[in-house]
């Protein structure tokens, strides 16, 4: 049933949002990666050890993360020197480097999960030949960042994104790489994802002398 916007117990809802952080989440630090790692190895989580590394190194959103196949990686039996996936949602490819800790990472739990080149790297507990899901990938994304004291409300899967490449921009003050590493198509759309602002500008000028 609908309501409408003068029905007075439209009013009296408790918004869905109501006590949450709906702006961008934060990216994380290389402290928080750290802690994050150190504890999936303490427990011993192959699966989410390999899931965080490639979160962060491809900066791929979650949708598109977990649909990753064993062949987008690995060719002959090798890691890929760079990775290529397609976007749901722009259709665009985008392409991006599997560093020494997601190699790692990876392998160990491929070698555990075996399968073939078509076959999901994160497989569902539901639906084995399916992928994971992007609802449980968010919870599993709440529960790391929850473990080292973050607070759930500040960060999410976004914050897997954002993390590189806000260390990219932090770094090079290159919001074209950035805009190619996140494959957006217009860079106003980086410029509004990583929060670049006039007090960027304004640092970025104080570095510079003419």
């Amino acid at each position: 049933m609908g309501h409408s916007d003068l029905d007075p117990a439209v009013h009296d809802r408790r918004p869905w949002n109501a006590g949450q952080n709906v702006g961008p989440k934060r990216p994380l630090k290389p402290r928080d990666i750290r802690a994050i790692r150190f504890y999936l190895d303490e427990h011993r989580r192959l699966r989410d050890r390999a899931l965080f590394d490639l979160a962060i190194d491809s900066t791929l959103r979650g949708c598109d993360l977990a649909k990753i196949r064993i062949g987008d990686l690995m060719s002959a039996g090798s890691f890929r020197d760079r990775a290529t996936v397609i976007q749901q949602k722009t259709g665009r490819p985008v392409q991006f480097d599997i560093m020494s800790e997601a190699r790692t990472s990876l392998k160990a739990w491929l070698d555990r999960r075996g399968g073939m080149i078509h076959d999901f790297v994160f497989p569902s507990r539901i639906d084995y030949p399916g992928h994971l899901s992007t609802r449980q990938y968010a919870r599993i994304v709440d529960e790391w960042e929850s473990m080292i004291g973050l607070d759930r409300r500040d960060y999410g899967t976004h914050s897997m994104r954002r993390t590189k490449a806000a260390l990219i921009y932090k770094a090079t003050a290159n919001l074209r790489a950035v805009q190619i590493l996140l494959g957006h198509t217009h860079i106003e759309n980086t410029v509004r994802y990583l929060g670049a602002d006039v007090d960027d500008a304004l640092t970025l000028s104080e570095r510079t002398e003419i």
